[in-house]
């Protein structure tokens, strides 16, 4: 019984070896593993069962002989699976780096105030910032906002519960005073951050949004050192070419205070239809003025002997003029087909 058992185990190997060269797919190296390896009527299974038939003195070793034809079984289809994966795959060498990895890169947000900082320190302006959590003083009170005054009506804030003094900033102004009560003069100064007023969401307004304002404060300042700092300014910004336009404003800590517009830089005013400027020609960028007399004396600099300019825009408003962003929510939605755009 056991050398015919071992007639048909050899025979059963060499068909094995027969189907496996011919396998061409990995549905027929299953099919092929199933016939050989199934617990209910694959080979080896079969073989198995003939044992009961074997003499008691002839069934360790036909039972070894079964065992090795189902190592040899599992080992080729072992080498054969792998044989398989490694021809799909293509070839690679893990000591490259990577491929195809998508690169990160700044905000718009980020980005224009690094290049707003940037160019302001080419100015010769150093970088100031500040707490968000700012005191009531230094918020309001010290930039000629007294209580009660109709300006801060303007500003809707965010007190902090408990605290009638601590608010969430409504500007980065702030910084100036700090910076101006540490600091004697001469100061040249930008400070970029945080604000936070109480608005409803809209295409231009949010409750927290990025503002840079800029100071500085020397003897024999005048109102046409702001204006030729502005326009060195817009024309590294937007382009050699872009005109200024200062209209009166209000600011209850600058005296006189100025809106800027500069002149469209997609049309120059020559297309009713700009989706930029509407068609006006002009698109208003930010605030500004010489800084108030009484804003000075609040910080312990006499009037009489230094004079300064500050100024201050929205880093979200810079980003909808440059780029034409029609709504500032897009600006928050990390929507990766807006913001890919630049960078």
């Amino acid at each position: 019984m056991t050398d015919e058992l071992k007639k048909e185990i050899e025979g059963a190997r060499r068909s094995f070896l027969h189907d496996l060269e011919h396998v061409q797919s990995p549905e027929q190296l299953a099919a092929l593993r199933e016939r050989f390896l199934s617990r209910r009527k694959g080979q080896v299974s079969l073989f198995l069962a003939r044992l009961r038939e074997c003499p008691p003195a002839e069934k360790p070793v036909a039972g070894q002989e079964i065992n090795r034809f189902k190592e040899f079984v599992e080992e080729a289809l072992a080498g054969a699976e792998a044989a398989r994966i490694s021809a799909s795959a293509p070839w690679s060498d893990p000591s490259l780096p990577a491929s195809e990895l998508p690169v990160g890169r700044l905000h718009l947000i980020a980005d224009i105030q690094r290049r707003i900082e940037d160019i302001f320190q080419q100015l010769g302006y150093e970088i100031a910032t500040g707490p968000e959590v700012e005191r009531d003083e230094y918020n309001f009170t010290l930039l000629n906002f007294p209580e009660h005054h109709p300006a801060r009506d303007e500003q809707d804030t965010f007190f902090l519960e408990g605290h009638d003094d601590l608010l969430l900033r409504t500007h980065t102004s702030p910084m100036q005073v700090r910076y101006m009560l540490a600091h004697p003069p001469p100061l040249k100064i930008v400070s970029p951050g945080k604000a936070f007023r109480k608005d409803d969401p809209d295409a231009t307004h949010s409750p927290c949004f990025h503002q840079v304002e800029g100071l500085l404060v020397d003897r024999g300042i005048h109102f046409s050192h702001l204006k030729g700092t502005l326009e060195a300014f817009c024309r590294s910004f937007y382009g050699p070419d872009v005109v200024l336009r200062f209209r009166p404003g209000y600011f209850p800590f600058t005296e006189p205070s100025a809106e800027v517009d500069i002149s469209c830089f997609l049309c120059a005013g020559k297309n009713s239809d700009c989706r930029v400027c509407k068609g006006t020609g002009w698109l208003e960028i930010l605030g500004s003025g010489m800084v108030h007399p009484q804003v000075l004396r609040n910080c312990r600099i006499d009037p009489e002997e230094y004079s300064g300019f500050a100024f201050g825009m929205g880093i979200e408003r810079v980003a909808m003029v440059k780029y034409g962003v029609p709504d500032l929510r897009l600006l928050y939605d990390n929507d990766l087909r807006l913001l890919g755009q630049f960078g």
